[in-house]
This record gives structure tokens, sequence and C-alpha cells, in this order.
């Protein structure tokens, strides 16, 4: 019997026989080349790529913090508070005048320059009312609704000046002024106003909580009060003596310490829980700082004084126009600034 081999020979001969083992082990080497995709487009530069895996965004580190200006005027600008925010002694305006305007709200209060500074993308509102304590921030006052409604969680600033009215010093500055055979002196009204002060220690965070709650994103910039006595004798004929002059401005010092210390409190609240927000302080104790009652170009008004009802105007002892201008340099610097610390 005839081997395939000889066979192929006979046919082929020994030349065919040499080319055909040669195909054989070509395609031997060549077919499982093909078969494999990668392999193949390395050996015949087909063109193709092995494909890469999918690459996904990191969604913490594609997340980009907002700038404080960024933060701020994302949504809505409130102004609240009470007089200094309303800018009660800072009138321009017949309007401004009005005895019978409720909340004495001027066209020279610091939330105008504010609003001009910035664009917030929601638009600003005014909201401040004189004589405003805590209990009429969450209340309401003269007819209007509370002040804490009027902000929402679109709301992305808040600036506030609370707590002067709560420690009574509107009467603790007319008892000081307005002096009876019957009345204390002036520095003798301290264990009124520590007692006043206390209380606020405990109602002002609570307040504090409770706008953050409603204005989760806001950044809320809060203030405390400037000194107001230049500290020298012979203040406008007010009455008012050197030693009542550094009591009363210690007092205001002592109320922006407290005030500090709830707004950087409030704040930790917030960061500790990975907040958006924030609870910011402007200190405005030395705003005045050579423009006090008593200099030559006072920022704040002296004793404004009603003959009869024989009591001190409202007006007294508040910012003037040059004042609320300083305040709100202020509030604009703070605003760009911001907490000191990442905003989400």
């Amino acid at each position: 019997m005839i081997s395939p081999v000889a066979w192929v020979r006979g046919r082929l001969g020994e030349r065919g026989l040499a080319l055909a083992v040669l195909v054989g082990l070509l395609a031997l080497a060549v077919v499982p080349l093909v078969a494999l995709p990668a392999v193949r487009c390395e050996v015949f530069g087909a063109g193709c790529r092995e494909p890469r895996p999918e690459l996904r965004a990191d969604p913490v580190a594609a997340r980009k913090e907002p700038t404080p200006v960024e933060a701020a005027t994302r949504g809505s600008y409130v102004a609240l508070g009470d007089s200094y925010s309303a800018g009660l002694g800072a009138e321009a305006t017949v309007a401004d005048k009005n005895p019978l305007a409720r909340c004495h709200r001027t066209s020279k209060a610091y939330y105008h320059e504010v609003a001009r500074a910035f664009r917030f993308a929601k638009g600003t509102s005014f909201w401040a009312c004189s004589g405003a304590t805590i209990t009429d921030f969450l209340n309401g006052r003269s007819g209007e609704p509370p002040q804490l409604g009027r902000i929402s969680p679109d709301t992305s600033l808040v600036t506030l000046s609370i707590g002067g009215n709560d420690v009574g010093f509107s009467q603790v500055l007319s008892g000081c002024v307005v002096k009876m055979p019957w009345s204390r002196r002036c520095t003798r009204q301290g264990e009124d106003v520590a007692g006043r002060m206390a209380e606020l220690r405990q109602s002002l965070p609570d307040l504090l909580d409770k706008i953050t709650a409603r204005a989760p994103r806001a950044r809320v910039v809060l203030m405390g009060y400037p000194k107001a006595f230049s500290e020298v004798s012979g203040v406008d004929g007010d009455n008012i003596t050197v030693d009542d002059q550094r009591w009363l401005n210690a007092r205001a010092y002592d109320l922006s310490r407290l005030i500090r210390a709830s707004a950087q409190e409030a704040d930790a609240r917030i960061a500790a829980r990975n907040g958006q927000g924030s609870v910011e302080f402007v200190d405005a104790y030395s705003a005045f700082a050579g423009h006090e009652v008593g200099s030559r170009d006072a920022y704040m008004n002296g004793l404004l004084l009603n003959l009869s009802a024989f009591s001190a105007e409202p007006r007294s002892y508040h910012p003037t126009i040059a004042g609320q201008r300083a305040l709100a340099g202020l509030f604009v610097e703070q605003i760009k600034k911001g907490p000191g610390r990442p905003l989400a």
C-alpha cells in the first residue's frame, strides 16, 4: 500500500512536497495569531487598538469649592436687624424723616451699599427694623411680620445687627443723659446690664440656629456694635462724664465679645456637620475710631433731646450717614474675605 507521503511525492515531486510542507507550517503559525485581536492588530498593522477601560471622574475631586463671593451671591441677600441696620440716624430724604415710618429704614443704611457692591442672583431685600429685639425678630414688630420669615433656602447672604435692645442700651443711655434727682448714677446700672447680657448669651445662639436652619446655604454676617464715645469732657453738652463714657464704651465692648463668641460657636456647629453656610462676625467696635461722639467729625449722632417729652430722641447715639458708610465698608470686606474656612 502506498503511503500518503509517497503519493504526494509521486504527484508533486520533491520540490512540490517541500513547498506543501512549508505552506502547512505557515498556516499553523498564522491562524492562532489571526485569532487573537490584539496580536492581529500588532502583526498586520490593522489600525486597531485594544479598548481601554472607561475613565470615570472622581466626584469628590471634581467638586469645586465656591469662592466667598460666589457663595454669598448665588441666591438672595436679606438685610435684617435693629436700628443700626435699619439706618436710624442717617436720614437724607423726606421719606427717611417720616415720623410715621414703622421701622425707620433709611436710604443711607449700609444695606444699600452692600446691595450695590455685588450682583445677587436672586435679588436683595431690606427688612431691618428699629427697636427690634430677638423676640421681635421671631414674632414681628410695628405691624410687620417676623424678620425670621424673610429668609428661605434661596437666601445666600444675611447681614444682621441684634442684641443692643435686648440688653437695654437705649434705656441705659437715657439714664446716663437725663439725670433726675431720683435716678441712679449711670454706672450703677451695671447689675441690670449684666443680667440682660446673661439672658442674651442664651437667646442669641438659639436665634442663629433658627436662621441657619431656614437658610442652610446662607452666609450669615453678624455685626458687633461700635464704640460711641471719644472719652473726652464736654461732649456736646450731653451731660455724660468721662467716667460715664468709659463705662458705656466698655459695655459696648462686652456686648461685641458676646456676639463674637455666639457667632464663632454657631459657625463651628455648621462646620462640624459639614454644612453649606456659615456664621461670621464683623467687629465694628473700632469702626468709628477718631470719629466718636465728641470728635470734630463724628460718625455717631450725639444727644438729640426731645424737650417736650424731656427724653432723648431715638436717633441719638446712632450712626450718621458717614457712620453707615463705614459700616458698609466692613461688611463688603467681610463678604469678600469669607469665614476663613472652605464653603461647600
